[in-house]
C-alpha cells in the first residue's frame, strides 16, 4: 500500500519566513504589471523578474528546477501555464499571465496574476476576470474545519455558471521549504469533501480558467500547456496560510495590480460581459 505523504502545519517561525517570502513575490509581480505592454517580449519580462528577485535577496525558484530553463512562467493567451519566455512579443490585446516565485531564506513565495495587453476583448475580459473572481471565491472558503472540496466547489460551480472551463491537469499545491508539498488543491470538486483545513497549513490556490474546453495539451518542450480547442486561458494565484480564525493571504499586494485590476466592476450587477 502506498504510503500517504502528510501536510506539514508549520511554526510561528516558519510561518513569518514565508511571509517574508510571499511579501517579495507580489512586489516583484506588482512591478512587472508597472512594465507590461506591447512590443516587449517575454524574455523582457524573464529579464526584469530575475533582476529584480537578485536586487531582493531572494533566488527565482524556476530557474533550472526540473529542468525549466527560465526564471519566470509566460504564458500568452491559449497557453494554460507554464510557458517558457522566448522573443515572442506581446501585441495589443493579449493577455499574458506571469507566475513568479521567490525563494528567501529557503522558502518560498509563489503568486501569479493575468496582465492585459493593450485593448482585450471581451471574450478575454471575460476569462480573465472570471479567474480573478473564482480565486477570490475559493479564498473565501478558507477555515479552520473546512474542506479542500469547498475550495474546488467554489471554482468550478462559478466558472462553469460562465459556461468556462476550469483545468484539472494541474492543482495547487502546499508551499513552504519545497516548492511543491502536500496537499493537492483541486479547482474542481464537491463541497464538504476531502481533508479538513487546519490552522497551521500554508498552501496555493491557482484557478486556470479556459474560454472553452478544460481539457488541454503539453507542447514539446514538455512544459508549456495549452488548451487543446486554442482558446484563450487565464490564471491568478495567492499564497495562503490557514489561520486558527481564518485565513491570510500571504501574496496579498500592497497596491493595485497595473494592467490586471483594470475592470474593478465587471462582476456587479448588470455589468458584467458589458464593453
Amino acid at each position: 500500500m502506498l504510503k500517504r505523504r502528510t501536510v506539514k502545519l508549520k511554526s510561528p517561525r516558519e510561518i513569518e519566513a514565508m511571509r517574508k517570502a510571499g511579501a517579495l513575490a507580489s512586489q516583484t509581480l506588482t512591478a512587472v504589471g508597472d512594465i507590461i505592454r506591447a512590443g516587449m517580449t517575454t524574455e523582457d519580462i524573464n529579464t526584469f523578474v530575475h533582476d529584480h528577485t537578485l536586487s531582493q535577496g531572494a533566488v527565482p525558484a524556476p530557474l533550472n528546477y526540473r529542468g525549466f530553463p527560465k526564471s519566470v512562467c509566460t504564458s500568452i493567451n491559449e497557453v494554460v501555464c507554464h510557458g517558457i519566455p522566448e522573443d515572442r512579443a506581446l501585441l495589443d490585446g493579449d493577455i499574458i499571465n506571469v507566475d513568479v516565485t521567490h525563494i528567501y531564506e529557503g522558502f518560498h513565495g509563489d503568486t501569479s496574476a493575468t496582465f492585459y495587453v493593450g485593448s482585450p476583448s471581451k471574450e478575454a475580459i471575460l476569462v480573465t476576470e472570471t479567474s480573478r473572481r473564482c480565486l477570490d471565491l475559493a479564498i473565501a472558503t478558507v477555515r479552520p474545519g473546512a474542506r479542500l472540496g469547498d475550495i474546488g466547489a467554489a471554482i468550478q460551480d462559478f466558472a462553469e455558471a460562465q459556461q468556462l472551463g476550469v483545468v484539472r491537469d494541474f492543482v495547487g499545491h502546499g508551499i513552504g521549504q519545497e516548492f511543491h508539498e502536500e496537499p493537492q488543491v483541486k479547482h474542481y470538486g464537491r463541497a464538504g469533501r476531502g481533508e479538513r483545513l487546519k490552522a497551521g497549513m500554508i498552501f496555493t490556490i491557482e484557478p486556470m480558467i479556459n474560454l472553452g474546453t478544460w481539457e488541454i495539451e503539453v507542447l514539446e518542450d514538455e512544459w508549456t500547456a495549452v488548451t487543446r480547442d486554442g482558446q484563450l486561458s487565464a490564471q491568478f494565484e495567492h499564497t495562503l496560510l490557514v489561520t486558527p480564525d481564518g485565513v491570510d493571504v500571504l501574496t496579498a499586494r500592497e497596491r493595485v495590480l497595473a494592467n490586471s485590476e483594470i475592470y474593478p466592476d465587471y462582476w456587479k450587477a448588470g455589468t458584467a460581459g458589458s464593453d
